[in-house]
């Protein structure tokens, strides 16, 4: 049996189906979990917790062989992702799959990516398990955040309209880890997944647009005016972070990862192919 965490999450939904469609039992443990979560997953148990209780998760862990991992703000401090990690292994847990972030790497001075991914890395290392880490970069699923722009005004407003980033699929991540979880020959690996391409925000919005069959009009923000938007649902030091990142990364966060197509065996899906399948929250 293996555990989900963040099972309602971008990653973590499509997971849950994969692991089903493969006829593997899964507990898919979120705060909102609920028996419609997963439409089509029968055979799929859901659990309610909280990563920042581990009285509450602790239950969804006995009998099971492998846990994924969430890095979601909630479980972050290292006590407590110790703590889940010896609660795992009590429960027959041998193998971890942690959601981890490229920004471990590229951005180690970084207290909300560098310094926390370091000690979530380091501790699922020490837990005396198998372990897997996935580092992807960029999410697809961040265009979510236009939706209700797009749905009412059809514009799409980001900072750094030019700028380009290869962003990820979810559902691309959702299947390495699926493989990482009851696959052979990943154990001790970090794997940094990204998309195919490059992409900016202006030809993303343009994309949605063409998939939509409508005009959507792309309004770049200034990087206060994008400050500000994100302040209302992120730390500001994740803040300073992510605009960073997505005005002046790295080369190594401009680089397309070879590993997502090596260990899928087909080439990372594209934007495009992401907006298709989720075109309906932009209408």
């Amino acid at each position: 049996m293996i555990v989900v965490t963040g099972a309602t999450g971008n990653v973590g939904r499509p997971l849950v189906q994969a692991l089903a469609a493969a006829g593997i039992e899964v507990t898919a443990v979120s705060r909102n979990a609920s028996a419609d979560s997963f439409p089509g997953t029968g055979a799929v148990r859901h659990y309610r917790a909280d990563l920042a209780s581990l009285g509450s998760l602790r239950p969804a862990l006995d009998g099971a062989d492998a846990l994924f991992l969430h890095d979601t703000g909630a479980g972050a401090q290292l006590l407590e992702v110790r703590d889940i990690f010896d609660a795992a292994r009590a429960g027959g847990v041998g193998r971890i799959v942690l959601l981890s972030s490229q920004g471990v790497a590229t951005r180690p001075q970084s207290a909300s990516h560098g310094g926390v991914g370091r000690s979530l890395e380091e501790a699922v290392r020490q837990s005396g398990t198998q372990w897997t880490i996935l580092r992807p970069g960029g999410f697809a699923s961040n265009a979510y955040a236009w939706a209700d722009s797009v749905r009412t005004h059809r514009i799409a407003a980001a900072p750094f309209g030019d700028v380009g980033l290869p962003v990820i699929d979810p559902s691309d991540i959702a299947e390495v880890a699926a493989a990482a979880l009851y696959g052979d020959g990943h154990a001790g690996s970090t794997y940094e997944l990204t998309g195919p391409a490059l992409s900016t925000p202006r030809q993303r919005a343009r994309t949605l647009a063409d998939v939509l069959g409508e005009p959507i009009a792309f309004i770049e923000q200034s990087r206060d005016e994008a400050r500000a938007q994100m302040r209302q649902f992120m730390p500001e030091a994740v803040v300073g972070t992510t605009l960073a990142i997505l005005g002046d990364p790295t080369p190594a966060e401009q680089r397309i990862s070879p590993t997502t197509e090596q260990l899928l065996g087909r080439p990372a899906r594209t934007f495009a192919e992401w907006a298709g399948r989720n075109i309906e929250a932009f209408k």
